[in-house]
């Protein structure tokens, strides 16, 4: 059977749309494999993903699998790959039945529990979803936040595997996550200090923003 999902992984900061191709056979008892240009973190989704699905109170395919991460000329790096390999995995053995899948884009790592971790970079996949037309996209419970500054898509917080897949099936409603930008902005722009109670100094000023902007370290004597 095959399952197809959406995932994003990102070229410095900018994010890429990926598709996620679960097939697994009715036969073969190989150990699953992953193509398109995966690093090391992504390869090693199918132990996490392994363990994570049984421990969640789910059957793990004991048959052969192929995961396919398009575009292949791209490289896919990190663990956010592994809550939607994990999803497609249940697809195919017919845990989970969805037809919501293709409104979403997911991204995860997994714990061996079946609990999801934050991911780097949770703004960008945010902002690549809402351009790409998705209608909303599914995170960690930590980057919630991060991801829903991003106007125009529904940002869906998920804290374990079992409770995605409730989501995904009906059987879990989960509110999106909203937040107000202007109280947020407003409540990071407040500074006890800060350069307007500095005059003069430019020069001194603009090393100190540039310094902040590219996290340099500043020696003060």
């Amino acid at each position: 059977m095959l399952a197809k999902l959406f995932s994003v992984t990102l070229e410095g900061i900018d994010g890429i749309l990926c598709e996620v191709e679960v097939d697994v056979a009715r036969r073969g008892f190989e150990r699953p494999t992953i193509v398109g240009l995966p690093d090391t973190a992504v390869k090693e989704s199918t132990e996490r993903v392994h363990s994570a699905i049984t421990n969640s109170g789910f059957r793990y395919p004991d048959t052969e699998a192929l995961i396919n991460l398009a575009p292949a000329d791209v490289k896919k790096e990190g663990p956010a790959f592994d809550l939607p390999i994990s999803l497609g995995m249940l697809m195919c053995s017919g845990a989970l039945v969805s037809d919501k899948l293709g409104d979403y884009v997911v991204v995860g790592e997994l714990a061996l529990d079946g609990r999801v971790r934050p991911v780097n970079g949770a703004l960008s996949m945010a902002m690549t979803a809402a351009q790409q037309g998705f209608k909303g996209i599914i995170v960690p419970l930590e980057n919630a936040q991060e991801a829903a500054v991003v106007q125009g898509i529904e940002v869906y917080a998920v804290g374990s595997l079992a409770q995605t897949v409730g989501f995904l099936s009906d059987r879990l409603p989960i509110e999106a996550t909203v937040v107000d930008i202007e109280a947020l902005f407003e409540q990071k722009s407040a500074y006890e200090v800060d350069f307007s109670d500095v005059k003069g100094q430019e020069s001194v000023k603009r090393a100190l923003t540039i310094a902040a902007a590219g996290g340099h370290n500043v020696i003060t004597l």
